[in-house]
């Protein structure tokens, strides 16, 4: 049996290219992609396909964990029980396991990209009791770790085979609220609270990329069983099923609960009333119970003072299933008492548009904090004044359902493909929130302007450098609106028909699994039916960005040649608008298809009878660097 050592193949980037064939096409004539040598072993292993499928002998692993924990606040000591039945799918002898734990971020000294106020710095997590298939097991914390730790087996798990794990913990949660945190006394947001086995992949053995409180994260698909034990008044909102609701709250809100899970209409569970009166829970210690499968996290809320509102919107025309949305909310937060309509259009949106899948889980909740991040079936969003940015920022993360919980993505290194996905189909709800002007307006502000207006070198990073080394602004463009402009880029070349069918095979294919960037590309290639291989190699694998020019403007038989600049380096889309001399004008749109047989010039036929008096080039959200030479004008 083979035995993978930890590895981290950011250690291997840019050694190695690889190409990876389209179905039915000559190996020869494909552009070539950038491959690391590990991920090259996978396909070579056969867990890859070079159709974009997963392979033949594809696996993954994945664990169940049980855990009970305990909050009683205003002490903020969090203590869990918890056991993990974890299952080695793999073909490999594994002698150690890697485990996350991402709330050692707090710890002074933890590896950061920024500085850290006393609030935000705790001790961490100290495990109280670590026990393997009920054997005690002494644990140390090597102190050159911080979230994550190898911890050496005495018995080498074996494939196909699994080991019970079992956990008492604790730790305090930060003053300092940020992807979790306290919100106040009473308020808490508890996400990665507990110990979890870190990924082990076939492209990458162990997953050993520290948190460093930007980029994001890298989970299995697990099944999940969750009670947290709180004092009365305590409301708890979180990942799952609520499967307990007729025990842990009052008659009237009780109804109220049950109703809303079938309502159109917005039903308000909590009020502020409701909470002064102490009519919302059950008088008593009160146990909420959340069960759920196949989801790569969980994450909780609690407070004794937030309204709750909830209603529900159907998600799936064909089978009439219905999802919950949720908001949890101090009353000051004006904008919050919008955000069940908001997450009610998002889901809405988004299952019958783009990505066109229908909402794959039972609920969403939208939780008043600081963070604006996602987590299955939750939100962490801010408040501003601004409602239009409020509903802006909650499709964004709401979006984050396909990309990366739907999908398995590693966002930590391929931020693109969650993000820049995210970012896509923010856009898109925003041309049917806002229209097509008031949406590329904030596409431009929020997602382009910082980056194209930018000549610093960092900024024209290829996309697929791994972002876990990348840190400020060269990680924000390159998780958000590069990638974004790349994949809308590929929509306005194949057009929405084929796009939606290759974005839709990509998610049948590796929905529940943990696609790569190749599995990505090669799946559209695969399609679409055509080598696209030139366009995934100048958008994402090159040090490039956005320039268009005018080189010349001829007379030919029957209209104008225009010979175009690609001086960035980037494929993208443009109109061509044109001004005759009668004072008319006309706009001649170009997809990125003008650049595959050179991407860095091209040649426009333009036909016309009349007489040009100008071109000039615009490229809407895909903002040029340089427009100065962007216009003709005849002489």
């Amino acid at each position: 049996m083979k035995m993978r050592r930890l590895f981290n193949p950011a250690a291997a980037a840019l050694l190695a290219l690889a190409a990876v064939p389209v179905s039915g096409a000559p190996a020869a004539a494909q552009q070539q992609l950038y491959m690391p040598r590990s991920i090259r072993q996978a396909f070579n292993e056969g867990t890859r396909s070079p159709d974009g499928r997963p392979g033949a002998k594809y696996w993954q692993n994945r664990g169940r964990y049980d855990i009970t924990i305990t909050a009683t606040p205003p002490n903020r000591t969090v203590r869990g029980t918890q056991t993990i039945t974890y299952v080695n799918n793999s073909p490999d002898t594994l002698p150690a396991l890697v485990f996350k734990l991402f709330m050692n971020i707090h710890r002074p000294g933890a590896p950061r990209n920024g500085g850290a106020s006393e609030a935000y710095l705790t001790d961490g997590v100290t495990i109280d009791r670590f026990a393997v298939n009920g054997a005690h097991t002494p644990w140390q914390n090597n102190p050159g770790y911080f979230t994550w730790q190898p911890v050496r087996l005495a018995t080498p798990l074996m494939p196909h085979d699994s080991v019970r794990l079992s956990f008492d913990w604790h730790y305090d949660v930060a003053r300092e609220a940020g992807r979790e945190g306290m919100l106040d006394d009473s308020t808490w947001f508890l996400a990665y609270f507990y110990p979890r086995v870190a990924v082990y992949d076939d492209a990458n053995g162990w997953d050993t990329m520290d948190f460093t409180d930007q980029q994001e994260f890298y989970s299995d698909f697990n099944d999940y069983d969750v009670t947290i034990r709180v004092p009365a008044n305590y409301v708890v909102w979180g990942t799952g099923t609520l499967l307990n609701p007729e025990t842990v709250l009052q008659p009237e809100a009780l109804r109220r609960y049950r109703t809303s899970l079938t309502s159109d209409s917005v039903i308000h569970v909590a009020t502020p009333q409701d909470l002064a009166a102490r009519r919302v829970t059950l008088q008593k210690t009160n146990d909420w119970h959340f069960r759920a499968r196949d989801i790569p996290d969980m994450a909780f809320g609690l407070s004794d003072k937030y309204n709750w509102d909830a209603a529900s919107v159907v998600v799936d025309d064909a089978a009439r299933r219905r999802a919950s949305v949720q908001a949890a909310y101090h009353d000051s937060a004006q904008d919050f008492h919008h955000m069940v309509r908001f997450g009610q259009h998002a889901l809405g949106w988004f299952s019958r548009n783009w990505p066109g899948v229908p909402y794959p889980y039972e609920k969403s909740t939208i939780f008043l904090g600081t963070a604006d991040m996602e987590y299955p079936m939750m939100v962490n969003d801010n408040t501003t004044p601004d409602t239009t940015f409020s509903r802006f920022v909650a499709e964004h993360e709401i979006a984050h359902t396909y990309m990366p919980f739907y999908m398995g993505i590693n966002e930590t290194r391929y931020g693109f493909m969650d993000e820049g996905w995210a970012t896509t189909f923010e856009y898109l709800v925003g041309i049917a929130d806002m229209g097509p002007q008031r949406a590329a307006d904030f596409f431009r502000r929020f997602r382009v302007n910082g980056w194209i207006n930018n000549p610093s070198p960092e900024q024209d990073l290829p996309i697929i450098t791994p972002q876990d080394v990348l840190t400020g602004r060269a990680y924000g463009n390159n998780a958000y609106g590069k990638p974004a402009l790349g994949y809308l880029a590929m929509k306005d070349m194949l057009g929405d028909d084929m796009f939606r069918r290759a974005l839709h095979e990509f998610m049948d294919r590796w929905h529940g699994k943990h696609p790569l960037p190749w599995d990505q590309f090669n799946t559209f290639n695969n399609v679409a039916g055509r080598d696209l291989n030139w366009f995934w190699n100048a958008w994402f694998f090159t040090p490039s960005y956005i320039d268009l020019g005018v080189a010349s403007v001829t007379p030919a038989s029957g209209g104008y040649t225009v010979v175009l600049n690609n001086i960035g380096g980037m494929p993208a889309p443009v109109d061509l608008v044109l001004r005759y001399a009668d004072g008319t004008t006309e706009t001649r749109h170009q997809t990125p298809a003008i650049w595959q047989a050179n991407v860095r010039q091209a040649t426009v036929t333009l036909p016309t009878t009349k007489p040009l008096q100008s071109i000039d080039l615009q490229g809407g959200i895909w903002m040029d660097a340089n427009r100065a030479d962007n216009t003709w004008t005849a002489r």
